[in-house]
């Protein structure tokens, strides 16, 4: 019998060049390439509709996103009322398939009685109301601050409509223990990634690398706090690369003659940028989800220094070294300037990426727990 899916994504997952993004569209394509008939629903505001899903997909249905101030007065999130639309509730229950829905963005219909009888799973992508109070703690402008702080709230109370999900899917063990013992019925599936081998080069790289998405309050944090307390700190050539850096936190780089900005790199020249380096440099100050960064670095780059929060709990501790204070930071960086990469710390990547991080894997577990 074929099997078939339902996935309802909260943007257009196609280009792949975001964290959220980035996960479901290697879900959808590992699904696909395990004969699952894969149905699509995308909310579409900022991205165009794409032509690259169809190659995966069985169909692909477009939502517009609702916009406008109004709905930041509703009792419940906003990222959860802008994604309302009649049209999804009627195609979601003329298929009979089971349903994934992609983060608490995409789930104001999972109670809806007219899926009662459709499995329906959700893939958490973080707990969504730390998240936001991360983002609130992080953000500088007044009024963005205090709608990351209203959102938080919202998130909170809304994510009890959880207790209506067949299954929920985990994208990492922390998250997975908090959703386990709120909600039952919780697997930890790891984040679907583009990296099928490890491409890691041995030897010694050419600088210090952070990378990451620099239009987002977190890496714009951690950048400031690099620059801050280690960047400024050493002699060694650094690389800052990453989407969308304002012209302000542009200005504060170009202030260091050892550091470099890379604006809005292409998905190859990132890889290339982060083979190249000697060390990926990657803290972070939310201790939500998994970082896809953390998994393009030890795919395809050499040392990786990450601080406590990037590593808690995600099963890639053994693979990083570990650096908390700005201190421990640049002695790290010292030392392992000075030492090469070794096809000993490639193995050891393998062991541990290629099977636990297997897309292939990860989409079987999926598909077990449709089958049940």
């Amino acid at each position: 019998m074929e099997k078939s899916i339902q996935l309802v994504a909260f943007n257009i997952p196609y280009p792949p060049d975001y964290g959220g993004v980035i996960d479901i569209f290697y879900k959808v394509k590992a699904l696909s390439e395990c004969g699952v008939s894969v149905y699509l629903h995308c909310f579409e505001y900022d991205r165009l509709q794409a032509s690259g899903l169809e190659k995966y997909c069985a169909n692909v249905y477009y939502y517009p996103r609702r916009k406008g101030i109004r709905f930041q007065f509703s009792a419940k999130p906003y990222i959860v009322v802008t994604r309302i639309n009649d049209q999804l509730l009627i195609n979601l229950s003329s298929n009979d398939s089971p349903i994934i829905f992609e983060g608490l963005h995409t789930c104001y219909y999972l109670d809806d009685t007219l899926l009662d009888s459709q499995l329906r799973l959700v893939r958490t992508h973080n707990v969504e109301h730390e998240y936001y109070l991360n983002l609130y703690k992080a953000e500088r402008n007044i009024f963005r601050k205090l709608f990351f702080r209203m959102e938080a709230c919202k998130l909170k109370r809304y994510e009890t409509i959880l207790k209506n999900a067949s299954h929920l899917l985990c994208i990492s063990p922390n998250d997975n223990y908090y959703f386990d013992h709120n909600y039952g019925h919780s697997h930890f599936i790891p984040a679907f990634h583009p990296f099928s081998e490890i491409k890691s080069k041995l030897g010694r790289g050419k600088y210090i690398l952070f990378h990451g998405n620099l239009s987002v309050s977190e890496n714009i944090q951690a950048v400031e706090y690099l620059l801050a307390n280690v960047f400024s700190k050493i002699d060694l050539p650094v690389i800052i690369a990453g989407k969308n850096p304002d012209a302000r936190l542009a200005q504060k780089i170009s202030q260091y003659p050892n550091i470099q900005l890379v604006a809005n790199p292409e998905n190859d020249q990132m890889e290339t940028i982060i083979r190249d380096a000697h060390i990926s440099l990657l803290p972070t100050f939310q201790d939500t989800g998994l970082k896809l960064k953390l998994l393009a670095s030890l795919f395809s780059g050499r040392f990786c220094i990450a601080n406590t929060p990037m590593v808690h709990k995600t099963g890639l501790e053994h693979l990083c070294h570990l650096a908390d204070t700005p201190k421990e930071m640049i002695d790290r960086v010292n030392e392992l300037f000075q030492q090469d990469f070794t096809s000993e710390e490639i193995e050891k990547r393998k062991l541990i990426l290629e099977d636990a991080f297997s897309n292939h894997q990860n989409a079987m577990k999926i598909i077990r727990l449709l089958e049940e």
